[in-house]
């Protein structure tokens, strides 16, 4: 006799066939077999007790404040506690309810849905991208003078303008063949404390990269920037998606993409690159976070920007301290909730530092541990500087997890 320890709705289906359940049993019994914790941030005492009262009559439960049982106070945070075939069925039950109880079954519905998806086409430009199959790379191209990771290409200032582009170009095409599957180019740094670069220069550093290397490879060209005028600059000239740390605070930015049907991350980031690492605060970390890309997600699909474009990553490294970081790693699963292809950047970045003790270009080690975390807690895509040792133990790690 033992515990099994199994979640995915595939290898339990795999253990009823073992020991041959009849196919209809198994259709019944896989709900049964698949439980959850659903955290609800705030609700009114009468629907939680309503709640409470439904989830116990099905089996199942929800954990409420003490002072909500009393009265004591008018809100309460909720723990729902119960297997999928308790939630269907609650969603019915709920249907029926006054106090805004239906909208939250339409919620509940739609917050399972999100986390059950294990696949997703992401349309960038011409490009489809059928993510879930396996975990995806995004090479990273720093064309700055003073990225964090030391691998800035714009600080070889002996070489001519074409020369550098055609460097950078050989740099970024390496890393296609050692098996990224899109480019990341980016001409401004954002490590804590930098200085912003002005538009003129920005645009001067990426495009020609960009340009020449769309017309080399075959695989989509991202541009990290947060200057719309940068993105649309970059889209015209051959870039497919837009990597916007600011998460589209610029609703510029938003229409652009929109315009050119180009894929999109939208990143959390705490405050901007220059003070995000002074005394990070959340009232709760995951929490805010989540709300913050939902809130983002809404304001760019309401701008036309499509469902199936829109990429989230939840910043590490930015405005976040180890411990925050951390904590994100090990919780991603929750930012499945949201329903989107999830990315994480967490190469060389300073955590990975702070817990070896050791310097950008000796963070190999810890950025491959990292990537291998994210990607078996639900990440999508990693964000990297080296693609052939995280391709490699990605490669590996994906055929234990799937």
């Amino acid at each position: 006799m033992r515990i099994l320890s199994v979640s995915n709705r595939g290898a339990l289906k795999k253990l009823m066939q073992d020991i041959n359940v009849d196919p209809y049993g198994v259709k019944i019994m896989l709900p049964k077999a698949q439980s959850y914790l659903l955290k609800i941030n705030s609700l009114s005492n009468i629907s939680a007790n309503i709640l409470k009262q439904e989830m116990l009559s099905l089996g199942g439960d929800a954990a409420l404040s003490a002072d909500a049982l009393t009265g004591r106070v008018k809100k309460t945070g909720c723990l729902v506690m119960g297997n999928l075939s308790q939630f269907t069925r609650l969603r019915y039950k709920l249907n029926k309810q006054p106090f805004g109880l239906s909208k939250l079954a339409q919620d509940l519905n739609l917050t399972l849905k999100n986390y059950q998806k294990a696949s997703f086409q992401l349309k960038a430009g011409r490009y489809r991208l059928n993510l879930g199959n396996r975990s995806y790379i995004m090479g990273i191209v720093n064309v700055t003078p003073d990225s964090f990771s030391g691998d800035g290409l714009y600080k070889l200032t002996n070489l001519r303008t074409c020369e550098l582009t055609n460097y950078i170009v050989d740099y970024a095409e390496g890393m296609v063949r050692d098996g990224a599957d899109i480019i990341d180019v980016g001409g401004e740094s954002s490590r804590p404390g930098a200085k912003p670069v002005s538009l003129k220069d920005e645009i001067s550093r990426v495009i020609p990269v960009i340009k020449s290397l769309a017309k080399k490879i075959n695989i989509p060209i991202s541009v990290d920037t947060c200057k719309p005028e940068v993105a649309r600059a970059s889209l015209d000239n051959g870039a497919s998606l837009v990597n916007d740390i600011s998460g589209l605070r610029d609703i510029k930015m938003a229409k652009i993409v929109s315009r050119y049907k180009a894929g999109v991350v939208i990143m959390h980031m705490l405050g901007c690159p220059r003070s995000m690492q002074k005394t990070p605060k959340y009232n709760s970390l995951v929490d805010d976070i989540i709300a913050y890309l939902e809130s983002a997600v809404r304001k760019a699909e309401e701008l036309g920007v499509s469902r199936e474009s829109i990429i989230i990553d939840p910043g590490i490294g930015f405005g976040k301290t180890l411990e925050h970081n951390l904590e994100i790693l090990k919780r991603l699963e929750e930012f499945k909730s949201l329903g989107k292809p999830i990315l994480i950047g967490a190469s060389r970045k300073s955590f990975i530092g702070k817990i070896l003790h050791a310097e950008p270009d000796n963070r190999l080690f810890g950025t491959v541990a990292s990537c291998v975390t994210a990607c078996a807690n639900g990440a999508n895509i990693v964000r990297v500087h080296d693609v052939k040792a995280v391709k490699e133990a990605l490669k590996v790690a994906d055929s234990i997890k799937r």
